[in-house]
């Protein structure tokens, strides 16, 4: 398999599972609403590095690490929903005010600490990343750590790539929305995030 198939399907990779509207999708929304593409892509670049870690575990075997996750997952469930949660309540109360965002890099760095955070404490990912890379019927093609890195590599590169065009897209009509326009979607989001909390915790809890 050639290195530049191997980081295609990388790529391919990381667009699929970052593509179905999550709690990440949303934060990415929101936070570009709220400051412009450069913050809601630091949401987004967290979740990419997150998304290549759970790439990385599969592509390598780590079973240890995958068996790890799963004997905890209620734990990251509980801690992932109960974050979410706190985000959502103080996303509903916020008032819409989308050009006053401090705009610095302490408020790029949470947004990416928490797409980081958020993502790690889901480990349905890892699972996901297993399921995909037998459907695409990567688990014995890989020849070698190159070609697992450089698969990782593309993973991340997708990732980011779907949250940079998403981010872009929102940035393009955040201008055009009005205060009122904001407000519910703001709290639309808030909602919907809540909503993804209470899941996480339903299911930590059932574990």
């Amino acid at each position: 398999m050639e290195y530049l198939a191997v980081l295609a399907r990388g790529i391919l990779l990381g667009i699929v599972v970052a593509a179905p509207v999550g709690p990440i999708g949303l934060l990415c929304i929101r936070r570009t609403l709220e400051g412009g593409v450069v913050m809601g892509f630091a949401t987004g670049l967290g979740a990419a590095l997150a998304d290549a870690t759970f790439g990385a575990i599969a592509a390598f075997g780590v079973k240890a690490m995958t068996d790890w996750l799963t004997g905890h997952q209620s734990t990251f469930r509980l801690v992932g929903g109960a974050v979410m949660l706190a985000i959502a309540f103080v996303s509903f109360r916020a008032e819409p005010r989308p050009r006053e965002i401090q705009r610095d890099i302490r408020t790029a760095l949470g947004g990416f600490a928490v797409g980081l955070g958020l993502t790690l404490t889901n480990p349905v990912t890892i699972f996901a990343f297993v399921a995909i890379f037998a459907g695409f019927g990567l688990g014995g093609e890989l020849s070698g750590e190159s070609e697992a890195m450089t698969l990782v590599l593309g993973v991340f590169l997708g990732s980011a790539l779907w949250f940079l065009t998403l981010s872009s897209g929102v940035a393009l009509v955040r201008h055009k929305i009005s205060d009122q326009v904001f407000r519910w979607i703001n709290r639309g989001a808030a909602v919907m995030l809540a909503g993804f909390g209470v899941y996480a915790l339903f299911t930590g809890l059932a574990h």
